[in-house]
């Protein structure tokens, strides 16, 4: 019975989007690009993509620190991310990959 609902949606939608034609597709699709090629919408990509890459690494840092010495050597060899964290010692002093006290 659920799919009923689903199915009469898509009709409805297929529909009523041929009805608005290739014309008004291109209009959206110009709209769009517009948009994002802003100086506002690029500056926010980059912002955004750096802040996801930090968080990424801060992220594997955490993992590699807690799991990588329990991993296999077969295992550390195949990831690079692993490999070249192993190679380049862990040892940082007296603090973390983090920046904080270590333990």
């Amino acid at each position: 019975m659920r799919k009923l609902p689903f199915i009469a949606g898509l009709a409805i939608g297929y529909v009523l989007g041929t009805r608005a034609g290739r014309e008004r597709y291109e209009q959206l699709r110009k709209t769009a690009r517009d948009l994002s090629q802003t100086p506002a919408v690029q500056s926010a990509a980059r912002n955004t993509k750096q802040a996801a890459g930090s968080a990424a690494g801060k992220a594997a840092d955490a993992v590699a620190g807690k799991v990588g010495d329990k991993l296999p050597s077969a295992v550390i060899e195949r990831v690079p991310y692993l490999r070249d964290r192993a190679t380049a010692g862990t040892s940082t002093g007296d603090t973390d990959a983090w920046g904080s006290p270590g333990k």
